[in-house]
């Protein structure tokens, strides 16, 4: 099991930039693919993007497409998700999410994630 702890959230005016942390517990954190989502009020978890167990793999959603970037640390069993030009849509509390399925490289369904954090809360003012 691994526990997974979100971080570096905070309020920012749009167009300013935030840079998450997903700090996970374990010795195997290298053999999940890692996702970040998210959840505004009112609004279904949606899909941020994703990455492979070795990194090399990345996927976003449209919304987000060169904006923000996810990178992993295997050595330091973090995952980042890198957040610039940031909108007022952006406002949302976000996680990070563990999928241990070894038939994919990289997942965009929130059903398929095993672990999840308890969020951050990420707001854009206007």
């Amino acid at each position: 099991q691994v526990q997974l702890v979100e971080s570096g959230g905070g309020l920012v005016q749009a167009g300013g930039s935030l840079r998450l942390s997903c700090a996970a517990s374990g010795h195997t954190f290298g053999s999940y693919i890692m996702g970040w989502f998210r959840q505004a009020p009112g609004k279904e978890r949606e899909f941020v993007a994703t990455i492979s167990r070795n990194g090399g793999s990345t996927h976003y959603a449209d919304s987000v497409k060169g904006r923000f970037t996810i990178s992993r640390d295997n050595a330091k069993n973090t995952v980042y998700l890198q957040m610039s030009s940031l909108k007022p849509e952006d406002t949302a509390r976000y996680y990070c999410a563990a999928d241990q399925n070894y038939w994919f490289n990289v997942q965009v369904r929130a059903a398929m994630y095993d672990y999840w954090g308890q969020g951050t809360q990420v707001t854009v003012s206007s």
